[in-house]
């Protein structure tokens, strides 16, 4: 299946990749669009993913109840996930409601709505949603990383919006904004399923075709990346959180590799990972810390999230320093980047373990600017990084002195003694009740890379069977 990713001919403005696969009869696609969070206007943050969410909501002679209807009607799954950088779209459907789902698509995308009622409706939604997220100490902490991490620049703020944003965004503004956005230069398509290069050239046609073929307005330049120190947002509740953060590479950087590896083997591994070790294992802190190295078109993360008790996020938080400064001294051992190598080459092929995994991880591959044969040449340039790479890296990239800290929570609170947890999979951690999801999102089943924490949850159709989410950082 990896070897047989083939490119379509739609136009030298837009990339199209597919996987031809007639095992089952049906047909999945992934497409961004250059419509993401950092082209939201200055004063109205939230505007890119309130027009994202109203896509489904009504086009050409549809109201929507009418467009949702004909799409429930033939089980077909659409989806909007707002990023940063792109309006995600995933679809899937049914080879034998295949021109359907294309043409609802294209009449959303071409002829929407943007009715009254349906804007009342999605804003409220959102409103709801942003009430919730004051209330999680996580999307608190991970908001107030990124307006420490990024400072002006629209990266920092909430996909989402805020409050007062989304309660002055009008019909103008959404119009404007899908006008100037959902355009077809710059559209990365990614397609896998029961259908002949001819039927794929018809579908697409028949989704984007109309789009107006133009560019979206250039991304500013990153110019500001990190506000070294910590920063507290006091929250009454038991269990603090926090995001460390430093800056990382572009997808594009050739230490990106070796720098994936690296990260694997200080927190992006489980329970093979140093810091899991360091702080969960030997000093009971926690019962999960991860990092990860989060991509963006205009820069790279480096991030680490942790819960703990109330007293315990300045042991944590040393801790975690102290495990850094010893891995950009020192590097990894060999069975640690052996490990590493085993696990990263071996899982690869799970993600392409269906249509919509498939479809999602090459739109991921797509939208970082990985060549097509990327697919090919990924495990072989994961087993070429040596021990040298990796300290080399991570003497380049792990500086805990400059790290940027912002906590949902407290610093400090009583002092309990720690022990060792048990062994195995981690109890859940305390958290508070549950809070209903708003109307219309799906609720994922873990946090996201930090650099998704605060985007919209994606919106999409009740009633068909779930599919795989589209995309996430490129593996």
């Amino acid at each position: 299946m990896l070897e047989s990713v083939k490119t379509l001919d739609m136009g030298k403005d837009v990339q199209v990749w597919y996987v031809e696969d007639h095992t089952l009869p049906m047909i999945a696609m992934t497409a961004a669009l250059p419509a993401g969070s950092a082209y939201d206007p200055r004063k109205k943050p939230g505007l890119a993913a309130f027009t994202a969410d109203l896509l489904n909501e009504g086009a050409g002679n549809l109201n929507s109840q009418a467009y949702q209807s004909a799409l429930s009607n033939k089980a077909i799954r659409l989806s909007m996930t707002p990023t940063r950088d792109y309006l995600v779209i995933s679809l899937v459907t049914l080879k034998e409601n295949a021109k359907e789902a294309f043409h609802l698509l294209g009449l959303a995308l071409t002829k929407p709505r943007f009715e009254a009622e349906a804007i009342a409706r999605i804003r409220a939604q959102i409103l709801a949603s942003l009430q919730q997220d004051d209330e999680d100490p996580q999307d608190v902490a991970s908001k107030a990383f990124m307006v420490s991490f990024f400072g002006d620049h629209p990266y920092a703020h909430p996909i989402n919006g805020t409050p007062a944003s989304v309660a002055h965004i009008n019909r103008t503004d959404i119009k404007t904004f899908a006008q100037s956005h959902w355009v077809r230069n710059g559209l990365k398509i990614s397609v896998s399923g029961d259908a002949s290069p001819d039927d794929l050239k018809m579908l697409i046609g028949s989704a984007f075709g109309q789009l107006p073929a133009k560019w979206a307005p250039p991304l500013p330049a990153v110019t500001h990346m990190g506000t070294p120190g910590t920063h507290v947002i006091p929250m009454p509740i038991p269990q603090p959180n926090a995001v460390m953060g430093l800056p990382g590479v572009l997808r594009s950087d050739r230490d990106f590799i070796p720098a994936y590896v690296a990260n694997y083997i200080l927190g992006g591994g489980g329970f093979s990972s140093r810091l899991m070790q360091e702080v969960r294992e030997k000093r009971g802190l926690t019962y999960g810390i991860s990092s990860s190295l989060d991509t963006l078109r205009k820069a790279g993360i480096l991030a680490v999230q942790v819960a703990t008790r109330a007293g315990a996020m300045r042991q944590t938080i040393d801790v975690t320093r102290a495990t850094m400064k010893d891995f950009a001294e020192n590097g990894a051992t060999e069975k640690e980047l052996a490990d590493a190598k085993t696990y990263i080459t071996g899982s690869f092929p799970l993600a392409f373990d269906s249509n919509t995994g498939i479809s999602g991880q090459l739109n991921s591959f797509q939208r970082v600017g990985l060549n097509i044969d990327y697919i090919q040449k990924r495990n072989a340039l994961i087993n070429a990084v040596t021990l040298d790479d990796i300290k080399r890296v991570a003497k380049r990239l792990y500086n805990p002195a400059k790290m940027t800290i912002t906590i949902g929570g407290s610093l400090q609170g009583p002092s309990v003694r720690t022990k060792p947890l048990p062994a195995g999979k981690p109890p859940a951690p305390a958290q508070p009740p549950p809070k209903p999801a708003p109307p219309k999102t799906a609720t994922p089943t873990s946090k996201p890379p930090l650099s998704a924490t605060t985007a919209a949850k994606p919106k999409e159709q009740t009633r068909v069977p779930a599919a795989a989410a589209p995309g996430g950082n490129p593996r």
